[in-house]
């Protein structure tokens, strides 16, 4: 892939991972990205995981031939970017090796005390390395999200390399090079910065700011597609995901169900919003669905109901994990309502409301439900209620 006419794509897709940092679906793979900046001196922006040095290392040799790359720019030293360094640096031996201070201490914790003392080169912000016609403009990210991250701004060019920044699930012989698709982009680079990153948005904010005042014209990420059309569209995204804001009206349902009856509750509720015109209703089975799309949503839309019964005087495991996810993320700025179900000492509501105290500018319903075992004519009152009170807000 050409970016552009002296940067050069020489990444691998990998198929064969089933669990992204062992935690994350990724049924269509997953990029590792790296490229080459060809000057009077050549630079490799990052490895690849350590499984694909191989067919990497033979991109770049098909690219640049018997000319040796004279750096290897380290951005990020997650294992999925760094498990090559050895390799290339084995392959390599005249090159020279340029990250953070903190990438080097991390590089000798991966490698047995490896720190290429003799062969390195410490960036940090503001620091400017030519190449040539190209000058690498180096700028801290740090926890965006690791602590040792470094992003690289090409100011002839004018392209952000923005390590996990930017990043989306799929392999790019699935999801397409351009990243042109903006809804296909954004369904599987949200569940990747929530996932991911999600919790550190206002380190993510202060490098936003640093990038404004950049004149970004491509940005190379580290997974996912080169982004070269609309900026203003994914730079937008990540100003309102990382701010916590809200991206989309409309109500998530979450719900764990034992014997169904909860369901039945969580079934009828959407179908009472939808008929009054909420704008989307997203209903997700926190035993069945990935929940790592349920964290996504819940970060997306402006309303999340919790449906769950008493499980052990708490709540069903499954539920428990979800908040937890969310909390843990810095989840913020929602409205919030619950359902409950318990057949002789129903607490799930108080447990998940104590669950979510240190989440910031929740504003709760007014109207929650409560199901003893099954739904009667009162806990189906409370649903309308709870309905008429979820649709009020977009009217």
């Amino acid at each position: 892939m050409i970016i552009t006419n002296d940067i050069k794509y020489v990444g691998v897709n990998d198929h064969d991972v089933d669990l992204f940092e062992g935690h994350y679906i990724v049924p269509e793979g997953v990029a590792y990205n790296s490229y080459v900046i060809c000057d009077e001196k050549v630079a490799v922006m990052d490895s690849v995981d350590a499984h694909f040095a191989d067919e990497w290392l033979a991109n770049i040799k098909e690219l640049l031939g018997d000319k040796a790359p004279d750096y290897l720019v380290v951005q990020h030293m997650e294992p999925d970017h760094s498990g090559s360094i050895r390799a290339f640096m084995d392959t390599y031996p005249s090159a020279s090796i340029v990250s953070s201070k903190k990438a080097f201490t991390m590089m000798a914790n991966f490698f047995e005390g490896e720190e290429y003392e003799d062969r390195r080169v410490v960036v940090g912000e503001g620091v400017v390395m030519e190449l040539g016609s190209h000058a690498l403009n180096f700028v801290a990210a740090p926890m965006v999200h690791w602590p040792e991250v470094i992003m690289t701004y090409d100011s002839k060019d004018k392209v952000l390399f923005s390590a996990d920044g930017f990043g989306k699930f799929g392999a790019l012989d699935v999801c397409g090079e351009t990243g042109e698709e903006d809804d296909d982009w954004a369904c599987e680079a949200r569940r990747y910065y929530f996932g991911i990153v999600g919790k550190y948005g206002a380190q993510t904010q202060a490098v936003l700011k640093k990038a404004s005042g950049l004149d970004i014209q491509i940005i190379c990420p580290l997974h996912g597609p080169v982004l070269k059309s609309d900026l203003g569209y994914y730079l937008g995204l990540y100003d309102t995901w990382s701010s916590y804001g809200s991206e989309s009206e409309g109500v998530v349902i979450a719900y764990t169900s034992v014997y169904g009856n909860t369901k039945k509750a969580v079934e009828l509720l959407a179908e009472k919003l939808e008929a009054k015109g909420v704008p989307a209703v997203e209903v997700t089975d926190l035993a069945r669905d990935d929940i790592a799309e349920a964290v996504e949503d819940a970060f997306r839309y402006d309303t999340v109901v919790f449906a769950t019964t008493t499980f052990n005087n708490g709540i069903f495991p499954f539920m428990r994990e979800f908040i937890e996810s969310l909390t843990e993320r810095l989840w913020q700025n929602k409205r919030v309502a619950f359902i409950e179900n318990g057949s002789w000492a129903p607490v799930a509501a108080k447990t998940m409301k104590a669950m979510l105290e240190g989440s910031k500018n929740l504003t709760y319903c007014e109207n929650d439900v409560k199901i003893v075992s099954a739904l009667n004519d009162e806990s189906r009152a409370q649903l309308d209620a709870l309905a008429e009170e979820l649709a009020a807000a977009y009217k």
